[in-house]
């Protein structure tokens, strides 16, 4: 059974992760499961640990677990988050060799190739995944970043006649519904909206798209609201600043609250 469906005992910290509840992440109890999903559990936890700015901690933990696949790709996120971009692209590089099959190498590498400019590798390692749904995430915002809207929809499309109502196949495809535009701004909107009022996925994050549908249709009293419950929700989170900046200025208030 995938651990991450709906029946998987890795669903609750995996939706927590993605989110963005990275705290909630970090305080899972894991003793609980299984062998076979203490190490998936366990990389989520140290990826949620470098989302919340403590990846020289995350380092210091995973120093010589170096037999283990999936920590050195944490390993190289960690880097990569720290500035030390040729130490993580070289890491990752071993790794595309050696561990090209690993679900984590393929996820952690593709993240790190991608933000270092090297799309087409990227995509060559997360496309030799095997029904992994993150993998799918990141090969459709991969796209996207390309200006590949076709490529990023026919790869949604796909991943909906095996992954159904997944949590990450619903981002993926409001993600696209966003960059398409049009009427496909309202569906992306109902995706967010009720991600937002879900119990186990309202969260920061989806919060913010909502909003940012809720611009993009002109609502702009609704954005608002959406971004003020995110702001309460994380009063520091950049994305919910930035969208608040933007927000203001097209209604023409003042931006220097957000300034100071």
């Amino acid at each position: 059974m995938d651990p991450f469906s709906a029946e998987g005992e890795l669903l609750n910290i995996h939706t927590a992760f993605h989110q963005g509840q990275y705290q909630n992440v970090i305080d899972y109890d894991i003793s609980s499961l299984s062998n076979e999903n203490l190490l998936p559990a366990r990389v989520l936890q140290l990826r949620a640990q470098i989302a919340l700015g403590q990846a020289e901690e995350v380092l210091a933990e995973v120093e010589g677990e170096s037999g283990i696949p999936d920590l050195v790709a944490v390993k190289a996120l960690a880097h990569y988050t720290t500035g030390d971009v040729d130490e993580a692209l070289k890491e990752v590089e071993q790794l595309r060799v050696t561990e090209s099959e690993n679900v984590t190498v393929q996820v952690l590498g593709g993240t790190i190739l991608q933000a270092a400019g090297k799309s087409e590798e990227a995509l060559e390692l997360l496309m030799k995944h095997q029904g992994s749904l993150e993998a799918v995430a990141l090969i459709v915002q991969t796209h996207l970043q390309q200006n590949r809207t076709d490529l990023a929809t026919k790869e949604v499309q796909a991943a909906r006649k095996w992954a159904q109502d997944s949590l990450l196949i619903r981002i993926a495809e409001a993600w696209v519904g966003l960059r398409i535009g049009g009427e496909k701004y309202q569906s992306a909107f109902y995706e967010y909206e009720e991600m937002a009022q879900g119990p186990s996925t309202s969260a920061t994050k989806s919060l913010i798209g909502q909003a940012v549908a809720e611009i993009h249709l002109g609502r702009l009293p609704e954005a608002e609201a959406a971004l003020q419950q995110a702001m309460q929700k994380d009063p520091n989170d950049a994305e919910a600043i930035a969208n608040s900046i933007v927000l203001d200025t097209l209604a023409g208030k003042d931006t220097k609250e957000f300034h100071s």
